[in-house]
């Protein structure tokens, strides 16, 4: 999937990988998309979560070796 922005949180924990996403989608445009990757299992609920309450649309998520991509389109 083509992306704008990409963030590399692995290692850091909840909240960490949220708060990171989120002042990197506040740095982009509207319909532009952030490509993050994660380490952190519970960043799973965490996205889903954050999708829900900012507007902002996850795209896609999967898992490869422990490590969880996520696409999120800005509102």
């Amino acid at each position: 999937m083509q992306f704008n922005k990409e963030l590399d949180a692995r290692g850091l924990n909840c909240p960490l990988p949220i708060l990171k996403a989120k002042k990197a989608l506040a740095e982009m445009l509207s319909g532009e998309v952030l490509h993050v990757i994660s380490t952190d299992p519970g960043s799973v609920r965490d996205f889903q979560a954050f999708s829900k309450q900012t507007g902002n649309e996850l795209l896609a998520y999967e898992e490869h070796f422990r490590e969880f991509e996520y696409f999120i389109k800005r509102k």
